[in-house]
C-alpha cells in the first residue's frame, strides 16, 4: 500500500506481520481457556498453554497439523466440521457452539466453542486466521443433568403423594357423609 511520499516495501510488511503475530500469540497465551489459532485451511498455526495442558498434547503434536488430524483424528468431529466449514464462512464469528465428544486422553467432554475469523481486507493483506476458543462445560452440564434428574424424581414423588392424599381425602369425605 503506498501513500503519497511513502513507499512500503516487502520488508516492512513482513516485519509488521511478525510484530502483529507476536502480539496475537501473546494475547491468546494469557487466556485461561484452550485456544487454537488456525489458518484459512484449518491448519494449527499456534495453540496456547491451556490447550496443551487440557488436552495433554505437545506443541510438536499440534502445530502445523490440520485440526481434524490432531490426536489421531480425535478432532475430526462432525459438529466442529460443520462449524468451521459451513457456518463460519457465512459469519465472521460464532459463539456458544456446543460439542460433546469422547476424547481418548481426557474422556467425554462437553465443550462450548467460540470462533472468530480475523482478516484484513486492504492492500496490506495479512493471512486470514481463525481463533477457536474452547470452554470445558462438562461439569456444569453434569450438574444441570443431575439437577434435572432430581427435579423429575421430586415431581414424580410429589405427584404420587398428591394422588395418595386425594384418595385419603375422598375416603374421609365418604366417612363423614356416612356418619354425620
Amino acid at each position: 500500500m503506498e501513500r503519497p511520499g511513502i513507499k512500503i516495501g516487502a520488508d516492512f510488511i513482513e516485519q509488521f506481520w511478525e510484530k502483529s503475530w507476536t502480539y496475537i500469540k501473546t494475547v491468546v497465551d494469557v487466556v485461561r481457556a484452550p485456544v487454537l489459532i488456525l489458518d484459512k485451511d484449518f491448519r494449527v498455526m499456534a495453540a496456547n498453554e491451556a490447550f496443551y495442558r487440557v488436552f495433554k498434547v505437545s506443541q510438536r503434536e499440534t502445530e502445523q497439523k490440520i485440526i481434524y488430524e490432531l490426536g489421531n483424528g480425535q478432532w475430526n468431529i462432525p459438529a466442529l466440521r460443520k462449524l468451521l466449514e459451513d457456518i463460519l464462512p457465512n459469519n465472521s464469528f460464532f459463539k456458544g457452539f456446543q460439542v460433546t465428544h469422547e476424547f481418548p486422553s481426557i474422556g467425554r467432554r462437553t465443550m462450548m466453542l467460540n470462533t472468530r475469523q480475523i482478516h484484513v481486507q486492504e492492500e496490506l493483506s495479512f493471512p486470514p486466521i481463525i481463533l477457536l476458543a474452547m470452554e470445558d462445560v462438562t461439569e456444569m452440564m453434569d450438574v444441570a443433568d443431575l439437577l434435572a434428574y432430581h427435579t423429575a424424581q421430586f415431581k414424580l414423588r410429589t405427584e404420587s403423594r398428591i394422588e395418595k392424599l386425594e384418595l385419603y381425602i375422598k375416603k374421609l369425605k365418604k366417612k363423614l357423609e356416612e356418619h354425620p
